[in-house]
């Protein structure tokens, strides 16, 4: 049995993770601030658990740790379109948030040797692109945009805070998350959501774009894994090892949507580029899997229940 903390807990990826965490029966702090991206639905749901206590609070206001074993960080601002428009929220949660939660953990139970872990959630944007090849936790940090600068700031407060206070962490850092529960303005959700209105799909820098999926299920299982494993002051990368351009994505959307094949340049309006695009992201993770963690979900054929699940349930 475990006591744990998860910041961002009514979040798209954080959501799978405290499900599983719970259904574990494992005792959860659940942490969220409740901004538009969060899941009022998923509350009710995890409120019937008893092993649940829900805290609405902002990372960077918290200001008490009850005695737990990790403090599991999901909790960010994560749209980089909207981090090109303002950038004041992701540093106010990216940044100080995590700056917040590494000093609760800092000067908790440190006497008794009892300080929890911190177990930082990342990203595969704070490598920045490349054209190919594969990134290894150990490569340069070298964000492109102000969500994955302020995303790579906190991976090096972790890192730091670990150095000079000999504080215990954890951190993984995923590819592109995917699954039914994503707020409509990611790809996948928004593409519905645009068919749905009769409206065209917006995709930049012509579809080019390649992004590499991972379910979110599996990236729950990833971070479960390595909190079983009790590993310590290490970065796993994790990724779902399916490439595809986001052009190739929407047309998959597209079939499952309407069931044939169709005209992609019919239902979408490629004319946008977005300011500093990341060309390509892609991820080595061959030290996560080495301790017995493999994707499970499968995006082709994920995408077809996916796609039926939004045209079924329109979000507002």
């Amino acid at each position: 049995m475990k006591i744990i903390y998860v910041t961002g807990c009514l979040g798209f990826i954080g959501s799978y993770f405290t499900r599983k965490a719970l259904d574990r029966g494992w005792y959860v702090y659940g942490v969220d601030k409740m901004t538009y991206a969060a899941s009022k639905k998923t509350l009710v749901e995890f409120l019937n658990y008893d092993n649940f206590t829900f805290l609405k609070e902002d990372i960077k206001d918290l200001k008490h740790l009850y005695d737990c074993d990790y403090v599991v960080n999901f909790a960010a601002e994560s749209h980089v379109d909207n981090s090109i428009v303002n950038s004041d929220e992701f540093m106010n949660s990216n940044i100080l948030g995590v700056k917040n939660l590494l000093d609760l953990v800092r000067f908790k139970n440190t006497n008794a040797g009892l300080r929890p872990v911190f177990f930082q959630i990342s990203t595969d944007e704070v490598y920045g692109d490349l054209a190919s090849g594969f990134h290894l936790e150990s490569d340069m940090l070298k964000p492109s945009n102000p969500y994955s600068a302020s995303k790579a700031a906190a991976d090096m407060l972790v890192t730091a805070w670990s150095r000079t206070y000999d504080l215990d962490y954890l951190m993984l850092r995923p590819t592109n998350n995917y699954g039914i529960g994503q707020y409509p303005e990611k790809l996948i959700p928004i593409a519905v959501k645009a068919l749905q209105r009769e409206r065209k799909i917006s995709l930049h820098n012509q579809g080019t774009p390649i992004r590499n999926w991972l379910h979110a299920d599996d990236t729950a299982e990833a971070a479960l894994l390595l909190i079983e494993k009790e590993a310590r002051n290490e970065i796993f990368n994790v990724a779902g090892g399916y490439e595809q351009t986001n052009a190739d994505t929407v047309l998959k959307i597209l079939r499952a949507y309407i069931g044939k094949e169709v005209d992609l340049r019919d239902f979408v309006n490629s004319s946008d580029e977005r300011d500093g695009q990341d060309m390509r992201y892609a991820l080595d993770d061959s030290k996560l899997r080495s301790l017995g963690w493999s994707p499970q979900k499968n995006f082709d054929k994920e995408i077809v229940d996916i796609v039926k699940h939004y045209r079924e349930n329109f979000i507002w």
